[in-house]
């Protein structure tokens, strides 16, 4: 079942999951392009499927071996951290689980196409999304010598029922059960729902779909409060204790899915031009973005903060965008760590049903000082200097009133050409 000829490769590293899709790539590889198929599976704690699993069931489909590379440390120290030190978040509201993932799978893809002499990757993404995007670019600026292989791109299977059709006319083990009716995807930072009720952004979303967060309404009656601590931008203990990068979003996205933290609904612009609507279950992100925030806000100067701020939205893009390994994310990150070094001290947050609320926060490097923002004592500030600061401050807006000038642009005369005649 393929709609165009074949260039040949020698052997291929697909990028596996076990699940319908992959499993009916692996024949379908060999069959239209005759060569060997190497499974490689990334574990960045999706925590949907037994990996121990996984080997026989890529064999039966007809890979020469299986891969998989436990990644949760480096997703959480390389990846996610150092995103979650830029600020960055898609539209508002997304905080990129998906996207900031792709990049390191992808990586450790090239990695096992070297590791066994492949010359060839592919991936099972389909041509309406995103992902297709951030696995090729990835593998481009990592090794473009590498053929990429696209199936979704270059076959007719159109549906799951061709996929099991596929899958049954060549002995393909594969458990059919009745399928979701939401397109998830799964790792240690977030759950995002896709499809089934939500392509109507005017459908509230199901509450049994939730998988890692309970609702608002049914959290505890109580308060849980949660103190982090960082250094240098950086988490590196909860509630006094030191925990490794994949351990603290783990306990974070437990307290917090436990007091409905981190949900978000969010139509948003997909690369591929069209929109999407999708549910994202963030709790352990969510409780560091807002802690993170509270630190910078005690210990940056204000034109830092501001401008980092306005820096994360391009951050944000790039990342959504697949384009991580690129000199420009380089740069920004350069530029967020040299922000980072007073970004040290502890966080304390109050989790009330579906709310974040901050409780208190302390730093060495804290730029607030009591006596500069009091109104009592003035020895430290005289309120009589705001006088001459608030004249130079709004001079501009001063001469344009002795002017008699409109405030607004908008209201300026308008040119009349009626007095200019064609030649």
């Amino acid at each position: 079942m393929n709609t165009k000829p074949q260039s040949k490769v020698k052997k291929i590293v697909l990028a596996y999951s076990g699940g319908l899709d992959t499993s009916v790539i692996v024949p379908w590889l060999k069959e239209n392009y005759g060569c060997e198929v190497i499974c490689f599976c990334a574990d960045v704690g999706q925590g949907d499927e037994d990996l121990t699993k996984l080997e026989s069931k890529a064999i039966a489909s007809g890979a020469s071996q299986l891969i998989v590379h436990d990644m949760e440390e480096e997703l959480a120290s390389d990846y996610l951290f150092p995103m979650l030190k830029s600020g960055a978040v898609y539209e508002h509201k997304y905080l990129l689980g998906t996207s900031i993932a792709r990049p390191l799978i992808a990586k450790h893809l090239v990695e096992v196409a070297h590791e066994t002499g492949a010359d060839a990757v592919a991936h099972g993404a389909t041509g309406k999304g995103n992902d297709q995007v951030r696995f090729e670019l990835t593998v481009m600026a990592l090794d473009p010598r590498l053929k990429i292989i696209a199936p979704w791109r270059e076959w007719d299977i159109r549906s799951r029922e061709d996929a099991i059709e596929y899958a049954k006319s060549h002995n393909i083990p594969v458990n059919v059960t009745v399928k979701s009716i939401y397109s998830r995807d799964s790792n240690m930072w977030h759950l995002s729902h896709e499809g089934g009720i939500l392509e109507n952004p005017w459908n509230e979303p199901d509450e049994s779909m939730h998988q890692i967060s309970v609702s608002p309404e049914n959290a505890p009656d109580q308060p849980t409060y949660v103190e982090i601590e960082f250094e240098t931008g950086t988490p590196v203990a909860v509630d006094g204790k030191k925990m490794s990068p994949a351990n603290i979003v783990y306990y974070l996205n437990k307290v917090g899915g436990a007091n409905g933290i981190g949900r978000a609904d969010l139509v948003e612009n997909r690369l591929v031009g069209m929109k999407s609507r999708g549910v994202y279950e963030t709790p352990g992100g969510t409780i560091l973005l807002a802690a993170h925030r509270e630190l910078e806000s005690l210990v940056l100067d204000r034109e830092t903060m501001h401008f980092k701020s306005m820096m994360a939205v391009k951050y944000a893009e790039l990342v959504y965008n697949g384009l991580w390994f690129t000199p420009l994310v380089e740069a920004l990150n350069a530029f967020v760590d040299s922000t980072q070094g007073p970004v040290t001290g502890v966080v304390k947050l109050k989790l009330y049903k579906g709310n974040i609320m901050v409780a208190g926060r302390k730093s060495p490097f804290s730029l607030y000082r009591e006596d500069f923002a009091t109104f009592g004592q003035e020895d430290v500030y005289d309120q009589s200097d705001a006088e001459g600061f608030i004249h130079l401050f709004g001079l501009s807006l001063k001469v344009r009133a002795l002017n008699n000038l409109p405030i607004s642009g908008l209201n300026m005369p308008k040119p009349d050409y009626s007095r200019f005649k064609r030649d």
